[in-house]
């Protein structure tokens, strides 16, 4: 940390704007500054500033008077000074001057004095960039393309990237690839390094028995080729789990021996260990090994599926070991900090990676976890968390940045052009269009609009295409699920009245907004030419659908279609006799009859039994329950919409709802469906009032098949029921485990 140098910034207001159309730059140091700072002056301005010589001028050197990272800028009516103290942090001044100084075509201006000094609140701030085809984008991109990345990164004051080895838990090849991983990391080692930048690697220990010593020296010999080739390394970092599934005693013996391989090519460079995904009995024993402080070791991880907060994790890590923080800056659903109570519309076409810039979220989780850590990198999947990225860069050297204010920085720094502040607003509005129901939204339309009027020469710009393409699908998309909510309504009114080919005909998908779907495939096609992110997996080979192929979940239904349609179907083959009961039981669904009570417990607004626990201050959901969706939606097209979705827990913390009012005197029963993932871990206890069981643990099998339970007189005499699901405690894995998708609570007798 850098003790009283804060930053600051004096303007003035004579002799301004300082001209620098012809100024020199006059370097005084090593390190990639002065081309920096030429090259990108020239790409926004087509203005090549001349290196050395006299009159008026940018003065770059190094200063020991400086801390490292830090800078300071200095400018009077003849020149501009940046300082470093170091030519990483000369780099990191020269990326502030960039962001202060008016750039347009055949103009450099300075618009105001600068007398700046600043240093970086946290020692890391960086990024996992991995090239492997399960992102998103990153596995097309070249090493220009990586280059221009990891600079832009840099001048944000990112100094850290981390990479990826060849073999990791993905597919070994890709459609995409312009190298073989290892020769692309090589190269990502060899940039990283050139801009001073520190290189981490990312390596899982992916073998089934580290208790066999064929294997470990089969891990020892790969590891120790990765390390040879890399011309920079200064840190590894093994996940516990999520890939990876060895003990923490086995672990830990094989990063010992992997530390004494890594020093052999690396002798500065430091292992770290995290422990994710580790079962309670696992991450007992970590701490317990960390108690005995290896040498070896040094620092721990704190990443996703870390089944404790953070602040407990710091309180049991033995102090000597600093924790980094590896938060999930790119996933939506199924992720470390999901989108709060996402519109289902949203989970059904866009998937668990679509462009997800979070600014204001992104802040808020950063201020709850800073405090215990040394700073960050963050887990990314690709290029559509590339705003959230650069938030993180900014609260890693300033916290007390606003995330509207580093928003318009972005938009300046990216954009340019006397657009970028509508284009900030634009970004902040995407953030909000996933607030709240879609179909009762407003921004979805105001968002759209700050948009619409980019030039062609704006729209060539990839991380500008991001942004439209995400407006434009969030808009199509509320337009859709308008209609076919309508469609659904039309539906239900014709099969109350028997008509059964009038319903099948209601419920036929229809062209909505034809020109504004046109529009979303051609921003595809864009995004693909230019950032060769692939939003589709057949037009474009993206891995997979949940991947960020927001293309292909665009036309999803967004009503109850295939359910509908599968009970129609079944109410023919009945006898004439029998359709009305079926008729009934379909339309009258979430009816619990006279005194009773329904909960959707995947839709906010349909939840008033649930207790949601704290969770504006909980992003991470150790003690607050959230709205869940199935991990592949897609993949159960005959399913309700209320199957789909879930109120879920994390890890141990149980999952509750709450009635009063109830007639002390009546008896009640419980219907329950359980929706949600299949899987070993969805194993759940029922209790009621705390001191009735009304199922045991047990495997939840029958996810859309309703289950029932008379409840005790004795429960709901004092005219509350309290109702608590417990998972099975101590499991390893996600930590998802509580998931309960609609229940009824049905008075029997009066």
């Amino acid at each position: 940390m850098w003790r009283g140098f804060a930053a600051a910034l004096l303007v003035c207001s004579t002799a301004w704007p300082l001209d620098l159309n012809r100024a020199h730059v006059r370097r005084d140091g090593q390190g990639r500054a002065a081309e920096v700072l030429v090259s990108e002056i020239q790409r926004r301005t087509g203005i090549a500033l001349a290196q050395d010589g006299q009159g008026t001028g940018i003065d770059l050197r190094v200063s020991s008077r400086i801390p490292h990272d830090g800078f300071t800028i200095e400018s009077n009516s003849a020149r501009v000074l940046v300082e470093g103290g170091s030519a990483r942090g000369l780099l990191f001044g020269v990326g502030r001057l960039l962001r202060e100084l008016n750039l347009a075509p055949a103009r450099i201006e300075l618009v105001h004095d600068l007398h700046l000094s600043s240093a970086p609140k946290y020692l890391l701030r960086g990024h996992q960039l991995g090239y492997r085809p399960k992102t998103n984008s990153y596995d097309g991109w070249t090493v220009a393309m990586w280059d221009q990345y990891i600079r832009e990164l840099a001048l944000w004051g990112t100094n850290a990237i981390e990479l990826m080895p060849p073999r990791t838990d993905d597919d070994r090849d890709s459609p995409h690839f312009p190298l073989p991983p290892m020769r692309m990391m090589i190269e990502m080692s060899r940039i990283v390094a050139s801009y001073g930048l520190d290189v981490w690697i990312w390596y899982p220990a992916l073998d089934a028995d580290y208790t066999d010593p064929a294997t470990v020296d089969f891990a020892l010999n790969e590891w120790a080729e990765v390390f040879r080739k890399l011309p920079r390394v200064d840190a590894v970092m093994t996940p516990g789990g999520d890939p990876g599934r060895t003990r923490p005693r086995t672990l830990l013996a094989l990063l010992k021996r992997q530390t004494e391989n890594l020093h052999k090519y690396h002798p500065q460079a430091t292992m770290w260990v995290s422990a994710q995904s580790f079962s309670q009995e696992w991450l007992d024993e970590f701490f317990e090994l960390l108690r005995e402080e290896p040498a070896w070791l040094a620092g721990v991880v704190y990443g996703p599926e870390t089944r404790i907060p953070l602040a407990e994790f710091r309180r049991r890590v033995p102090k000597r070991y600093p924790i980094r923080n590896y938060p999930d800056i790119t996933h939506t659903t199924h992720a470390q900090f999901v989108v709060p109570d996402w519109d289902p519309a949203f989970a059904l076409t866009s998937g668990r990676e679509p462009i997800n810039p979070r600014p204001e979220a992104m802040a808020t989780i950063f201020q709850l976890q800073g405090r215990d850590t040394i700073g960050a990198i963050t887990y990314s999947e690709g290029c559509n968390d590339d705003v959230n990225k650069f938030v993180w860069s900014a609260l890693g050297w300033d916290p007390n940045r606003k995330p509207a204010d580093i928003a318009g920085e972005y938009a300046r720094f990216f954009f340019g052009g006397p657009r970028a502040q509508v284009y900030a607003e634009g970004l902040l509005g995407l953030e909000k269009n996933w607030r709240g129901p879609l179909a009762d939204n407003p921004q979805i339309e105001r968002t759209l609009s700050l948009f619409e009027r980019a030039t062609d020469a704006e729209r060539k710009n990839w991380r500008l295409q991001m942004a439209i393409y995400r407006a434009n699908y969030d808009a199509y998309v509320k337009q859709r699920l308008v209609a076919e909510r309508d469609g659904e309504r039309r539906a239900l009114n014709a099969l109350q009245r028997g008509e059964l080919d009038e319903a099948e005909r209601e419920l036929r998908p229809s062209a909505v907004a034809p020109e504004l779907r046109a529009r979303v495939f051609a921003l595809a096609e864009d995004l693909y030419q230019s950032a060769r992110m692939q939003l589709s997996v057949e037009k474009y080979k993206a891995i997979g659908r949940e991947r960020g192929a927001t293309l292909d979940g665009i036309d999803s239904d967004l009503n109850n279609r295939g359910w509908l349609l599968e009970r129609i179907a079944k109410i023919r083959k009945l006898a004439p006799s029998q359709r009305e009961d079926a008729i009934r039981a379909v339309l009258h669904w979430t009816d619990p009859g006279p005194g009773g009570f329904y909960d959707d417990l995947g839709d906010p607004r349909n939840q008033p039994h649930l207790v949601r626990g704290p969770v504006a201050d909980d992003p991470p959901h150790f003690s607050s329950a959230f709205t869940g969706v199935v991990r592949r939606p897609w993949e159960y097209p005959a399913w309700r919409l209320s199957w789909i979705t879930e109120a879920e827990t994390m890890f141990d913390a149980p999952l509750e709802m709450r009635y009063s009012g109830l007639s002390p005197t009546a008896r009640y029963r419980l219907r329950i469906i359980y929706g949600g993932e299949s899987g070993a871990t969805r194993i759940q206890r029922l209790g009621a009032n705390g001191n009735v069981e009304l199922h045991p643990f047990q495997r939840i099998e029958r996810r859309t098949d309703p289950v029932e339970f008379d409840i005790p007189a004795t429960a709901t005499a004092g005219s509350a029921l309290e109702l608590v699901w417990a998972r099975q405690p101590g499991l390893p894995g996600a930590g998802r485990g509580n998931q309960v998708a609609e229940v009824w609570l049905i008075r029997v007798t009066q």
